[in-house]
């Protein structure tokens, strides 16, 4: 196609124009991004290797509807002492969402079926709620297993003492720690203060609209480094033959005893343990397609099909495509 290199000549222009000093805007405070406040890691910072616990979860959608949805959530924990992994733990749940009408406002209400992790109350939100709507749309009922699945990730970090033959030195969740749903902070004000996380993407932007991860990716010494913004939040890279660099938050004690965790050839820098912990709380399109089946092949669910006829003209066409 012609007008590929139109496009990538036109990216690359743009990249090349982006300054070679910047600033980050954190938290309402401007931050410099400067060559000298890297810090170089090694695994020599450990004091010895410590036992850390990885935490992440998994979701799928089974029925869906314009007016309720039916999902499966698991979450998953996996605790590595000496770098070798010594213990893991998984709960899973449904979560059945429907709409009700209150003051004139569709709000949605969840039941769990299974392991109970959280507060079904918590998850009792308006469709308008401008944490998971869609623009100026409502919101679908499926945007609520992403707040029970977060929900459940948090609440398994907060007991995860109690579940685990050994307290864990450190907890590493997948995602960040900031509160982005209603009554998230319940959860987050609750973490042990050993907790972290690492996520692999980042939406944060210098100010001249350049991705940081890149800016600093450029800049970086060699080997493994961290670059904090604050106490509590940074950019790292835990691998010498790393292509990602990574936003982390929490507990920064912790890296160093990571680095070791980041060697595995299928993503380096990224932990091991966490690799682990998303395989095996990940629900698999043909355990999704085996629960669908189960349900909608009794024919005392037929009313079902009714309501699920609402929402799947787009897999229709998916699947023609």
């Amino acid at each position: 196609m012609k007008i590929i290199p139109l496009i990538t000549e036109y990216l690359r222009v743009i990249i090349q124009k982006y300054p070679k000093e910047d600033q980050i805007l954190f938290n309402n405070k401007l931050i410099e991004l400067k060559k000298d406040n890297f810090q170089i890691l090694t695994p020599q910072l450990a004091e010895a290797y410590k036992s850390i616990c990885f935490i992440d979860g998994g979701e799928a959608e089974i029925l869906k509807a314009g007016n309720f949805s039916l999902s499966f959530i698991r979450v998953a924990a996996i605790c590595f002492n000496n770098n070798k992994k010594k213990f893991s733990h998984k709960k899973e749940f449904f979560l059945l969402t429907t709409s009700t009408v209150q003051n004139e406002e569709v709000y949605f209400q969840s039941k769990i079926f299974g392991d109970k992790l959280i507060d079904e109350s918590d998850l009792f939100v308006s469709s308008r709620d401008e944490t998971i709507r869609q623009g100026l749309e409502r919101a679908a009922p499926s945007k609520i297993a992403s707040q029970a699945r977060r929900f459940a990730e948090l609440s398994l970090a907060i007991n995860i003492e109690s579940i685990s033959s050994k307290k864990p030195d450190f907890i590493v969740l997948d995602g960040n720690l900031e509160s982005t749903y209603k009554n998230e902070d319940k959860y987050i004000s609750r973490l042990p203060t050993h907790t972290s996380a690492l996520a692999k993407t980042s939406n944060l932007f210098t100010i001249n609209g350049n991705s940081p991860n890149a800016f600093l990716k450029e800049r970086a010494p060699s080997g493994c480094w961290s670059y904090s913004l604050d106490e509590n939040n940074s950019f790292v890279n835990l691998s010498s033959r790393a292509q990602h660099v990574f936003r982390f938050s929490g507990n920064q004690s912790v890296l160093p005893c990571l680095l070791d965790n980041c060697s595995d050839s299928t993503f380096l820098g990224y932990p091991y343990g966490l690799i682990l912990v998303d395989q095996l709380a990940r629900i698999s399109n043909n355990e999704k397609s085996l629960i669908k089946s189960k349900i909608l092949l009794d024919k005392k669910n037929s009313s079902f099909l009714s309501y699920l006829n609402t929402a799947n003209a787009h897999d229709i066409l998916d699947r023609m495509g």
